[in-house]
């Protein structure tokens, strides 16, 4: 079954940019890519909710919106 989604014209460039040749389909590179997001670690699966967790922090770390370990220290008087 196909599945039509939209995307601006800025990200399927960006998207298009990834491909590994003309041929490549957009389904396969968005398989691709989301291979390189973690599904489990050595002990279970990880949630839906983890996963979006994981995805939302490596994107705050990525904008640079960190919290410095003495400045959470000192929140939590320690």
């Amino acid at each position: 079954m196909i599945t039509r989604i939209q995307i601006s014209p800025e990200t399927r460039e960006r998207l298009s940019a990834l491909k590994s040749s003309p041929r490549e389909t957009y389904d396969e590179l968005l398989n691709k890519l989301l291979s390189l997001v973690p599904h489990r670690d050595e002990e279970e699966s990880y949630t839906d909710l983890f996963l979006v967790g994981l995805l939302n922090a490596r994107l705050d770390i990525q904008a640079r919106r960190l919290t410095s370990h003495d400045r959470v220290k000192k929140r939590l008087g320690l």
